[in-house]
């Protein structure tokens, strides 16, 4: 007889079955866990042993063999502990296979026979949920794992509780799901004082799903703005906030049980290494462009970060997901993010004021913006200068409008978005969003009258546009008239996108 219980490995936000098999045999006392495991996993061992004794069981002085099936995907994480430790007790006796046979486990376990919480549970109880089975987990994860659906779950706080459970002697209330996190007063964009085309390419960027870069001198408000954006911005549908708390989970950020329910804004300094950013490390774990995932990526000071680790960033801006290589794994998360990036026009910051701008001018400018690549600024549909605001006429400056009055644009823009491109069968698997538009779809919907032809060409010509360049031309123009409730575009929304494309 072999014990077997069923967990999960992880890829990425996928969870992998994995059997882990249990044989206790004659022989010297030792334990062995093989099935390519981790650090962490082998550690296991003394975690085991301790929380076994612990609740009172005697050890089984006799050799272990503890299998992770199957045995070529590396096995990562401290969450085997619990399956190791039921698999121990049912070949001692203390529970029965039946008791464990529908349900997969989770949970790391302290020397004092207690349940700790993992990373993952959501991913986990879904996939439990496809499997038809249950989920035996931490206390802290039931609340957590409860937002997968209507599945077994059995939430232990320690050890000897769930075996209390498992023989009916004990019965452990289904968790509950709690409180959703409140939703965030995000700043107003009617405190930003003057800056009104760049306030007016923040609302197209929200509209369409646009990338955006702020250039402009120190203190002109381009974080200001930026940290603005989220005010704008449609809520989440459930599909959405499912993606990004299963992204959550795996990072370890949820407390509690609670779910995220607006959408991510992330800051990152620019000291970012490229693991940091994108993701990976010794666990292959998701960057700051998959916690972005479904939100915003701030970068402030754009030309200060390393080369090396924006152009990582061009690939994710295109597809939408980050695929993570390593000797003996493939991982792949899901990076669909909206950049809004914020940059100095040199490193003094004052190019073009000579009253401020240092001796290097203009020659410093061209140096720092040339440590952003081309091919990055391609991918940016929008660039705005942010210039000084004249503040000794700011009280005759007009009142701004309010998010909430901005939004209301916004939410009708994306409305005509979704109405248009749910039935394309192009668009199936992506964003319904101007921003991700391309070929057939593009062609379909961004028909140009004659006048607007040759003032297309005309400007290509003159700013030497790839095609890439032309079509998010295209794109930010379709939003423009999106925003105007326009069924086609026309001269008036192009020449406002062509303005937006200027080189930094």
């Amino acid at each position: 007889m072999v014990a077997k219980i069923k967990t999960f490995s992880f890829a990425g936000i996928d969870a992998v079955p994995i059997d882990v098999q249990v044989k206790i045999s004659p022989g010297n006392p030792v334990l062995n866990i093989v099935g390519l495991p981790d650090k962490a996993v082998g550690e296991s061992k003394e975690r085991v042993r301790a929380a076994i004794l612990s609740t009172g069981l005697s050890w089984p002085y006799k050799r272990i063999t503890v299998n992770l099936a199957p045995a070529d995907i590396q096995k990562e994480g401290s969450h085997f502990d619990l399956a190791i430790a039921l698999g121990i007790m049912i070949e001692i006796g203390v529970l029965s296979q039946e008791s464990v046979d529908e349900f997969f486990v989770l949970g790391e376990l302290g020397l004092d026979g207690s349940i700790a919480s993992v990373g993952g549970i959501i991913s986990a109880a879904i996939s439990a949920n496809q499997y038809n089975c249950g989920i035996i987990c931490p206390q802290k994860n039931g609340s957590e794992a409860a937002w997968a659906g209507d599945l077994d779950i059995v939430a232990a706080p320690d050890i000897l509780t769930l075996i209390n459970h498992l023989k009916n002697e004990q019965i452990l209330a289904r968790p509950e799901t709690s409180k959703i996190f409140a939703v965030e007063n995000h700043r107003d964009l009617s405190e930003v004082k003057g800056q009104e085309v760049a306030k007016r390419a923040l609302e197209i960027a929200a509209a369409g799903g646009h990338n955006l870069l702020f250039v402009g001198p120190p203190g002109t408000g381009k974080s200001m703005l930026a940290s603005r954006l989220p005010g704008i911005l449609p809520p989440l549908n459930l599909e959405e906030i499912l993606e990004i708390n299963m992204i959550a989970s795996i990072s370890g950020r949820l407390v509690d049980g609670k779910l995220f329910t607006t959408r991510p804004f992330r800051e990152v300094h620019h000291s970012a290494s490229m693991p940091a950013m994108v993701g990976g490390g010794a666990k292959a774990r998701p960057g700051e462009i998959s916690l972005a995932h479904n939100g915003v990526l701030f970068l402030d000071e754009l030309a200060e970060f390393p080369r090396q680790v924006l152009d990582a960033m061009r690939q994710p801006l295109e597809t939408g997901n980050i695929s993570i290589s390593r000797a003996n794994s493939h991982v792949t998360y899901p990076a669909n993010f909206q950049l809004i990036a914020a940059m100095n026009p040199c490193r003094c910051g004052f190019l073009s004021d000579a009253t401020r701008e240092c001796k290097k001018a203009p020659l410093c400018g061209e140096e720092y913006k040339n440590k952003i690549s081309g091919p990055l600024l391609d991918r940016i549909d929008i660039v705005v200068n942010v210039g000084q605001v004249d503040v000794f006429n700011l009280e005759k400056t007009k009142k701004s409008e309010e998010s909430k009055v901005i939004l209301a644009r916004v939410l009708a823009a994306r409305e005509r978005q979704q109405k248009r491109y749910e039935q394309e069968s192009e668009m199936k698997n992506l964003p319904k969003i101007n921003a991700k538009i391309d070929g057939k779809i593009l062609e379909k919907f961004c028909e140009l009258d004659f006048e607007s032809q040759k003032i297309l060409q005309n400007s290509v010509a003159k700013m030497q546009s790839s095609m890439r360049g032309i079509t998010r031309i295209l794109r930010v123009a379709r939003t423009i008239a999106d925003l105007e409730m326009a069924e086609k575009i026309n001269s008036q929304h192009l020449l406002e996108a062509i303005s937006y494309r200027r080189k930094i």
